[in-house]
Parts: C-alpha cells; sequence; structure tokens
C-alpha cells in the first residue's frame, strides 16, 4: 500500500493513526497542500483523487485489490476495518457502532469541512477577510462543535476513551480536531470528557507516532 499524506492534514492524520493502530506501515508519499500552489492540485495527483484532497490510499496491484485507490478518511478506515479487523476500531454491537459512526462523522462531515484549508483560503483571498476575521470564524466553529463533542459523550461511560476502554473510530477522529483548536487557540477548559479521552489516545504509541510534528514532510 501507498498512502498519500501531508502532515498537517487533519483527515490524513486520522488515516496515520488508523493504520498504526492495525499494525500497517504503508509507504508513504507526501502530498504538499501548501508549496508552490499545492501540490494537490497537480494532474497527476489529481488523476488518483478528482478532489485534490489527501489522504489517498493506493492498494497493491494483487488481483484482490487491482491497484485500487481509496479516498476520504473514514471511507479507509471503514475499509481497514472490515479488511483488517483486529484490533476493532468499531463496536461488535450495531446500537453502539452507529454511536460511534455518529460522533467521527460529526468531526469529519460537521466540524472539519467549515474549517479546513480550501475554506480558509477562500475566505482570506476570495472575500477578502482579515486575518483576525478567519481566525474568529474558525473558533466559533470550533466551539460550536466541541460543545455538541461534549454533550454526545456525556452518558458513554467512564472511558478512559470516547467510547469505553479501547480506542476507535470516534478517538481517531477526536485527536486531531483537538489538535486543530489548540493550533487557533481555543480555549478547552469546557470540555473535560473530551481531553480526557484524547490524554488517554495520546498516551499510546499508534497516536504519538502519527502526529504531525512527527511526520518526515514536517521538516
Amino acid at each position: 500500500m501507498r498512502l498519500y499524506t501531508y502532515f498537517r492534514s487533519s483527515a490524513a492524520w486520522r488515516v496515520r493513526i488508523a493504520l498504526a493502530l492495525k499494525g500497517l506501515a504503508p509507504e508513504q508519499a507526501f502530498v504538499h497542500l501548501l508549496r508552490d500552489g499545492g501540490e494537490q492540485h497537480a494532474a497527476a495527483f489529481r488523476s488518483k483523487n478528482p478532489l485534490g484532497a489527501v489522504p489517498v490510499l493506493e492498494l497493491d496491484d494483487t488481483p484482490e485489490h487491482d491497484g485500487a485507490v481509496l479516498t476520504q478518511s473514514l471511507a479507509i478506515i471503514e475499509w481497514l476495518e472490515e479488511t483488517q479487523p483486529t484490533p476493532r476500531l468499531l463496536p461488535a454491537n450495531p446500537l453502539a457502532r452507529a454511536r460511534v459512526r455518529a460522533f467521527a462523522l460529526a468531526i469529519a462531515c460537521d466540524i472539519h469541512p467549515l474549517n479546513n484549508l480550501r475554506v480558509l483560503r477562500y475566505l482570506k483571498q476570495a472575500m477578502g477577510q482579515s486575518d483576525e476575521a478567519r481566525d474568529t470564524w474558525y473558533r466559533h466553529w470550533i466551539a460550536e462543535g466541541l460543545i455538541a463533542l461534549e454533550a454526545l459523550l456525556r452518558d458513554a461511560g467512564p472511558g478512559p476513551f470516547c467510547f469505553g476502554d479501547t480506542p476507535g473510530m470516534a478517538d481517531i477522529c477526536l485527536v486531531p480536531q483537538m489538535a486543530n483548536a489548540r493550533r487557533y487557540q481555543c480555549p478547552l477548559d469546557a470540555y473535560p470528557t473530551l481531553r480526557r479521552a484524547e490524554a488517554a489516545a495520546l498516551a499510546l504509541p499508534a497516536f504519538r507516532d502519527s502526529a504531525p510534528d512527527r511526520q518526515p514532510d514536517a521538516a
């Protein structure tokens, strides 16, 4: 396998965590989202993902995979869960699975898209917003999202992770989102359950070693 990634991409970080939890270490190809207008816009990369976004997971040429190219972080994580079921990233119980997916999708579909690089660039370049206005936008949507996430975990049990005593898809999505909040100096005191789950996850090598500052392309 080959993972197309960028060290600071939250979505790529999710997949790096999932791969590490599954004990997989694919070859990495680095796509710098800022250099020379963004390597994600190159025709060669767009042929792999027309959206021009990371992560992309390129599979081998075996008859089973036939060189398939997978996009979208949660779709890739779901594929990993189906093909490499140990350790579990989703609970066995269907209702519990739905709750974990809802939490993960709240991040991947509701919070993160409002604050990703494309949106922030458009606010500044096309709409003429100042850095201060852009950052205010960012913090507003982070706060809206984290309030909801904290409420979703209120009845999830003692943890230490988001949903139980082992990390899963919810934790995989939470850790990069919390890092983004800190990067933009968003207050986090009001989210003790989220911070507890984050701390438990970051105690594990799979989460720590997948962090942006530990990636080869971060230099």
